[in-house]
């Protein structure tokens, strides 16, 4: 069963200043989840934020969920046993409350999840919604950067430094809770300091130094001669900064968004919907909520408009249409079509762009060190363009600008 730790770290120095909390506690999610628990967990936890202390449920289409955490949206399996998980994994914290007295919980991570419809509707008990809603006591993470990890505990060691790196240490950790963190506890071989370290910690720290904003690095405590505790001293990883980069600051400047900011949607929630369901959804609905005039709760009517996709009932027409209108109509029809057509064909090569991307990951992740440098070198010298090489240099095997010669490169290796 997965437990979930909370330790507080008191600041000393410059860090006392006023814009400062005075200590940070975090719940750690640990145990034996596997990378996609992990990254579902995120992921609903990022969908709900904004409504996690004001509703009961939530919900998320089931096809985007899949889409966000990186796996065939058609597995409906592994999605249910994913979820199922989720609600047999056991959350437990003991910190200091606001009022000063030492406060000890349990909860679940999920206290239901149901899939209908295409739609995955889920739920955190009260308690566990209050302590994930507050930013003192959990940090979320973010998808852009989790969907670069390929294994389970590269992500676990970055979440659990994530949550520090306003402090920029975790503090140190006895072995026993750091193997618990990653899920390794009670198995005799990570007993051995020996193995922990070079099976767990080596891998996962390069993973997390290569792959997030984030630079770690290991410390470690000894009794006599064998090692007691480990912590992680953090800084920002400036060379990968890109993982911070997406196109909010492009969306925030359109129309769109700004006319949901206008209707009191919440920044988070805006982006959300536009990038779930396109402007021009967005802008239909928009209109629609506008005929009805005054409405009890414009934000509440307007969520309503896009999860049901609320239409216009068109008047009834007493003339009949002229031959000119019909064919303007026909015209208009066949271009929504051919518009509809070239988007729905957009996001297939986008989604079969993720998925030879992730091959890619899959392969390079089964190379070793020195075949993986031979492999950057030998692509590297293929490439003639001074663009494409500092793109590769930069975002490596995820380069966008070298997608086709990195599969044909890849596609050449396998065979």
């Amino acid at each position: 069963m997965a437990q979930a730790t909370v330790e507080k770290q008191q600041l000393t120095g410059a860090l006392k200043r006023e814009t400062v909390k005075k200590h940070v506690a975090a719940i750690h999610i640990s145990g034996k989840l596997s990378l996609l628990q992990r990254k579902l967990s995120n992921v609903l936890l990022l969908n709900a934020y904004d409504t996690l202390q004001t509703s009961q449920s939530h919900a998320i289409d089931a096809k985007t969920l899949a889409m966000i955490v990186g796996y065939n949206s058609n597995d409906m399996d592994t999605l249910r046993a994913a979820l199922k998980s989720l609600a047999e994994t056991v959350a437990e914290w003991d910190m200091l409350g606001e009022d000063g007295k030492q406060e000890w919980g349990v909860s679940s991570l999920l206290s239901y999840a149901k899939l209908k419809g295409g739609v995955c509707e889920y739920a955190y008990s009260p308690v566990l919604a209050q302590k994930l809603h507050d930013p003192k006591v959990y940090a979320l993470i973010n998808v852009n950067i989790q969907r670069n990890f390929s294994s389970g505990h590269g992500l676990a060691l970055y979440e659990n430094c994530y949550r520090f790196v306003r402090t920029g240490s975790t503090g140190w950790w006895a072995l026993d809770t750091f193997r618990k963190l990653m899920g390794v506890e009670g198995s005799s071989y990570y007993e051995s300091f020996k193995h922990l370290n070079a099976k767990i910690i080596k891998p996962a720290v390069a993973e997390v130094n290569k792959t997030s904003d984030i630079s770690i690095t290991p410390e470690f405590r000894k009794k006599g001669r064998a090692v007691t505790e480990i912590r992680f001293a953090i800084k920002e990883n400036p060379q990968l900064a890109m993982f911070n980069i997406d196109d909010s600051d492009g969306l925030r400047s359109s129309a769109v968004y700004n006319a949901l900011i206008a209707q009191g949607v919440s920044d988070r929630l805006a982006r959300q919907w536009i990038a779930e369901h396109g402007d021009e959804y967005i802008a239909d609905k928009l209109k629609y909520v506008a005929t009805k005039g005054r409405v009890k709760s414009s934000v509440g009517y307007l969520s309503a408009a896009i999860k049901d996709d609320y239409k216009t009932v068109p008047e009834a027409v007493e003339i009949p249409p002229s031959p000119e209108a019909k064919k303007l109509a026909e015209a208009r029809r066949a271009q929504m079509a051919a518009d509809e057509a070239a988007q729905d064909e957009r996001a297939a090569e986008r989604a079969k762009m993720r998925e030879k991307f992730e091959w890619v990951a899959g392969l390079v992740a089964a190379r070793n060190p020195t075949q993986r440098d031979a492999d950057k070198r030998l692509f590297l010298s293929e490439l003639k363009d001074d663009l494409e090489r500092e793109d590769f240099m930069r975002h490596g095997w995820r380069s966008a600008l070298n997608a086709r010669a990195i599969f044909a490169f890849w596609d050449g290796m396998q065979g």
